[in-house]
């Protein structure tokens, strides 16, 4: 039975508090599209891409003015480019990025990930070379997203990846000064333990154990979080607030469900995950630093930030599993001080520190 109390709260939500659908992330796999030849592997890249996305920035924006529900970007996330570029040693990946670039733009996307290596372990043939050629290839484009993961609980730490993409950060700096295009150090991450099913960019890509297409939805609603903790008063922080935290992640991933579910139907793709990661932005009251100081922090960056934040995930967590049994990504809370408003705050009046980091 629908709950007319619950209408008017989810309303209230996206229309007060910030909450929207951040991205729906179309995955594809690319293993199929190997080739020892380059200019095949790059053609049949961008074929695939453009056939299996073809309507997913119409059907995103459909859902989003039939139920009401601010649905941000349409995004895609292919294949480790790194596993492709093994078969083709003596080429560079440059190609392959500029493939998915266009494939991009054919299909109308905000971002498109997977220009990525994994390498928490080593090396495999293809990592080495696409990690030197990332600086070249985020300057070279426009829409294309990269991402390293240099270590694992079980595997640790590649320390040598680790100082390679210690350059690599820097080079792509100087790459954004030498062309003026877009940060390409801002279309990069370097992950530890990277989910296989994330849609956050810049950090997607789409898992070797993925399916061949799948619809990823990923839904952010740091206002709505702090909303409810703030609505909680002067409670015990174990008890009354993490209570309040779980039972919004609830609330929050039943949407994300929901569009996810609307738009695997549409698409005839299958529906993956709900990412329910507290995002913020730099808009006032969407903020993760909000979040943390109606915890009871003085200030975010303050003794007692780290433990506050894994109090915050832990109930975000533990809410959203409630709600789907198609939780995955990262689902966690986003902590980026060029994003978050509360954060930027904290980091001018010296309250948060580059050790807090």
């Amino acid at each position: 039975m629908i709950d007319t109390h619950d209408i008017l709260e989810t309303i209230n939500m996206i229309d007060n508090e910030n909450l929207d659908v951040r991205t729906i992330t179309m995955g594809i796999s690319l293993l199929d599209c190997i080739d020892s030849d380059i200019d095949k592997a790059c053609t049949k890249v961008y074929d695939k891409i453009c056939s299996y996305a073809e309507n997913l920035v119409k059907t995103g924006e459909d859902i989003s003015r039939e139920y009401g529900i601010p649905i941000v970007n349409k995004r895609i996330a292919v294949t480790p480019i790194a596993m492709l570029a093994g078969a083709n040693p003596g080429a560079s990946p440059v190609r392959f990025a500029k493939a998915l670039d266009r494939a991009a733009k054919t299909v109308g996307v905000n971002f498109i990930g997977g220009y990525s290596a994994l390498v928490h372990k080593g090396f495999a043939p293809g990592d080495y070379a696409l990690i030197e050629s990332i600086p070249e290839a985020l300057a070279e484009t426009e829409f294309v997203c990269s991402s390293v993961n240099i270590g694992s609980t079980k595997a640790g730490i590649n320390m040598d990846a680790v100082e390679q993409m210690g350059e690599i950060v820097r080079r792509s700096r100087r790459a954004h000064r030498a062309t003026g295009t877009a940060s390409a150090a801002a279309k990069l991450v370097v992950f530890c333990n990277a989910p296989e099913d994330n849609p956050f960019m810049a950090g997607a890509f789409h898992g070797a154990g993925e399916p061949d297409c799948v619809i990823n939805v990923g839904v952010s609603g740091p206002g709505v979080v702090r909303a409810a903790i703030t609505k909680a008063g002067d409670c015990d922080t174990h008890g009354g607030r993490a209570t309040s935290s779980k039972k919004t992640a609830f609330k929050i991933t039943r949407m994300g469900q929901l569009v996810a579910q609307e738009a695997s139907r549409r698409l005839c793709v299958p529906f993956g995950i709900v990412d329910l990661s507290l995002a913020p932005t730099p808009a006032i009251g969407d903020s993760v630093a909000d979040i943390l100081e109606g915890m009871g922090l003085a200030q975010c960056g303050a003794h007692g930030t780290t433990a506050a934040l894994a109090l915050l995930n832990d109930a975000v967590k533990k809410g959203g599993v409630m709600a789907s049994s198609h939780v995955g990504g990262l689902s966690g809370a986003f902590i980026p001080v060029s994003e978050d408003a509360g954060m930027i705050a904290a980091a001018k009046s010296g309250a948060l520190a580059i050790d807090k980091a």
